[in-house]
C-alpha cells in the first residue's frame, strides 16, 4: 500500500485568519484511509473552517491538503471530485424537488444521467425519503433536508465523505439509518470525516478523533488513545477547559 492509498487526507500546516483572528492556526493532521475519524471542539475552535478548507470551499492562507496525494489547492477538480461533502448551514438548491437536486449533483460531478438517475433513486429508497423525492427540498423537514443533502453528497460514489455536523435535527430512527449506511461505506473502503458535538455519538461511532481547540490540534489518535481510560467527553472537557463547577445561584434552587 503507497502513502497515497494509508492516507486519505493528510492536513499540512493550515492557516487561516478573519481579520486578527487566526481561525486556523497551523493544524497538522493525517485521517487514515478507511477511518471512521471524528473531529471534536468547542465552537470557534476552527472545526468547520478546517473542514472547508480541506474540501475547497474555503482557500487557506497558507498550507497543504492532500486527497488520497491530490493536492486540493493545486489541482480543486481532481480533489473535489473525490469528496463529498455535506456542510452545515449551506443553503441547498430548495427550490428543485428532492429528486432533482441528487440527479443535478451526480450530472455536475460528470455521470450521465443514466446513472445520475439510477444512483439517485438507490439513494432516495436508502434514506427513507423514495415518497418525497417529489416534494421541494424547501418543503422539507429540517431532518429531511439533511438527508437530501446527505444524498447529494454521496451520489458520486466519493472516496472521502466530510460531513459537518450530520445528526443536527436529526431523529433518532433516521439517525441510526444513516450511521448504518456509513459504516457501510467505510467497511467498502470509504473514508468518512465527522464534526460533532455530541461526544457521545463520537464516541460509539468512530474510531479515531481529534480534538481541536484555538485554532490547533491539541491531541489526535485513536479513540482509545484519545480518551485515556476515561469517557471521551470527560477527556475532551479536560483537554479544552471552561468547565464551571458550582450548581448555579441560589435564586436557581427551589428546594
Amino acid at each position: 500500500m503507497t502513502q497515497d492509498d494509508a492516507v486519505a487526507v493528510a492536513i499540512r500546516g493550515l492557516h487561516k485568519r478573519f481579520g486578527a483572528k487566526a481561525a486556523v492556526d497551523g493544524i497538522d493532521l493525517d485521517v487514515p484511509s478507511g477511518s471512521f475519524y471524528g473531529l471534536v471542539g468547542p465552537n470557534g475552535a476552527g472545526k468547520t473552517t478546517t473542514l472547508n478548507m480541506v474540501t475547497g470551499l474555503l482557500r487557506p492562507d497558507a498550507g497543504q491538503v492532500l486527497i488520497h496525494g491530490v493536492d486540493m489547492w493545486r489541482d480543486p477538480l481532481a480533489g473535489k471530485a473525490l469528496v463529498g461533502v455535506l456542510s452545515d448551514g449551506v443553503r441547498l438548491f430548495d427550490r428543485l424537488t428532492g429528486e432533482q437536486l441528487v440527479e443535478y449533483a451526480g450530472l455536475l460531478s460528470g455521470m450521465d444521467r443514466p446513472t445520475a438517475v439510477e444512483r439517485t433513486h438507490d439513494l432516495l429508497n436508502l434514506l427513507d425519503l423514495a415518497s418525497a423525492g417529489g416534494t421541494l427540498v424547501v418543503d422539507y423537514s429540517a431532518g429531511m433536508t439533511k438527508k437530501i443533502a446527505l444524498a447529494a453528497a454521496m451520489v458520486h460514489a466519493p472516496r472521502v465523505l466530510v460531513l459537518d455536523e450530520p445528526f443536527e435535527s436529526v431523529d433518532p430512527v433516521s439517525a441510526a439509518n444513516i450511521r448504518d449506511i456509513l459504516h457501510g461505506y467505510v467497511r467498502g473502503g470509504g473514508t468518512v470525516i465527522v464534526s460533532s458535538h455530541v461526544m457521545d455519538l463520537v464516541e460509539r461511532m468512530c474510531d479515531h478523533v481529534a480534538v481541536i481547540t484555538d485554532g490547533h490540534v491539541v491531541v489526535a489518535g485513536t479513540v482509545d488513545e484519545v480518551r485515556a481510560g476515561s469517557t471521551l467527553e470527560d477527556r475532551f472537557v479536560e483537554l479544552v477547559g471552561g468547565r464551571r463547577v458550582g450548581e448555579g445561584p441560589e435564586w436557581l434552587r427551589h428546594s
